[in-house]
């Protein structure tokens, strides 16, 4: 097996654990809330939800296809004039990038952190830290990491899921924005007008 082989799927297992199940006990324990906040109804947030588990799926499919049965990965359709080890390097480093920004910004969100969006509550609107710099520093770090995770794997569906990781989030932040703005008000306005949705 090669580098890559061996360390990204125990990078991408470190990552998903650190970010959903750590920083999900870690938040129920201080809120008695679960952060995931999706449900199975058929409303545009709850689709988004389920597209998000498509994308782990795809995900983890490619990397399982890539690192544990190379003889089925060709089914991916890899894209070889990408195979490259200085852009698989590249891609390493955008993800280890992406992962450690991620798992600040959760951090500084703090009790205000969900996985979706729960209309019933209210939580603190936060500006401080990477929030200084971009409206959605969680979100932007998910779509470099798949920008670099197509990188060190390029091939058919890790390029899918890069762009329907675009999509969607752009969809949800919307959401996200039209929930904030009937929160905060002028505060979430005023934010806006101070802080670029991305950077």
């Amino acid at each position: 097996m090669t580098f890559y082989q061996i360390a990204l799927p125990i990078v991408t297992l470190v990552y998903f654990l650190q970010v959903f199940v750590v920083r999900s006990y870690i938040h129920y324990k201080q809120t008695g809330i679960n952060p995931f906040v999706f449900s199975k109804g058929e409303g545009a947030h709850d689709y988004v939800g389920k597209v998000y588990k498509f994308m782990t799926l795809g995900i983890w499919i490619s990397i399982s296809f890539y690192s544990f049965f190379p003889s089925l990965y060709k089914y991916l359709l890899p894209v070889w004039y990408l195979d490259y080890a200085w852009l698989q390097h590249v891609g390493a480093s955008i993800v280890l990038v992406s992962f450690t920004w991620i798992i600040v910004a959760q951090f500084q969100m703090s009790k205000s952190w969900r996985i979706g969006i729960d209309y019933s509550e209210k939580t603190e609107l936060i500006k401080s830290g990477l929030f200084k710099y971009s409206r959605n520093p969680i979100f932007l770090g998910v779509i470099i990491s798949y920008i670099g995770t197509f990188l060190i794997i390029p091939n058919a569906l890790t390029f899918g899921i890069m762009v329907l990781t675009y999509v969607s989030i752009q969809l949800q932040v919307r959401m996200e924005e039209e929930y904030l703005q009937k929160m905060h008000g002028d505060r979430y306005e005023q934010y806006k007008n101070e802080v670029n949705r991305w950077v």
